[in-house]
């Protein structure tokens, strides 16, 4: 299966795309997995990125496009892949039909995680990382420390990263309505989103997602 995930800011979509990719047996393709492997590497196309990166600029459409298109070209992604954070907007999507059509091949299907805003800025907001080790993360409603402020592993002070505050959060949530969002109704037109709830258990999404792909699976 060649499948796009989308979907707002803490809708899951990482956690998510692991275990698809893992029930589906194709490879979880992400951005970010897409850059640092660039940028590690050295390649000309992570260079490119890097460059753009030092100079606080956004990496340009055609960079990114040219690392996924190099990233889908390899041998475990020939029967199927996962993306997680490409296409971002509608010229990125309008690249990848096109690169798709080169190989004779098509997407079966673009689920959308559906969550309320609400929900996301809750999500999000109520973070709070360990000081000491960053791998400890808790969360004031879904996972509260034991003692409020402390992390319940070292004792290291919890704190809320910057870019969790809820202003920012609501910043990045506008960010995804303008420039990710439009890539639903382009893909809509074609016959391919499936849209499901992404609140409740991390399995119990997962077996929505499932349940929801089954149909372009069997078809």
């Amino acid at each position: 299966m060649r499948i796009v995930l989308v979907g707002p800011p803490g809708a899951g979509k990482g956690t998510q795309a692991a275990y698809l990719a893992q029930n589906l047996s194709i490879p979880h393709i992400s951005t970010g997995d897409l850059f640092r492997a660039n940028i590690s590497q050295g390649t000309d196309l992570g260079k490119q990125a890097r460059a753009y990166m030092d100079a606080g600029q956004l990496v340009p459409d055609e960079v990114t496009i040219g690392m996924a298109k190099d990233r889908m070209s390899q041998p475990d992604a020939v029967n199927g892949f996962l993306l997680d954070g490409f296409p971002r907007n509608v010229g990125q999507a309008e690249a990848l039909d096109v690169m798709l059509k080169d190989e004779g091949v098509k997407l079966d299907a673009v689920l959308d995680l559906e969550v309320p805003e609400d929900e996301v800025v809750k999500r999000i907001a109520g973070r709070r990382i360990c000081r000491s080790d960053s791998a400890h993360v808790f969360h004031v409603t879904y996972n509260p420390p034991k003692t409020e402020g402390v992390c319940d592993a070292c004792g290291g002070e919890l704190y809320q990263r910057d870019d969790d505050s809820e202003e920012t959060v609501r910043t990045r949530l506008e960010v995804y309505h303008t420039q990710t969002e439009p890539i639903i109704d382009y893909y809509r037109v074609q016959g391919l989103v499936v849209t499901i709830s992404a609140l409740g258990k991390v399995a119990d999404v997962t077996a929505r997602a499932m349940e929801a792909l089954k149909p372009s699976d069997e078809g």
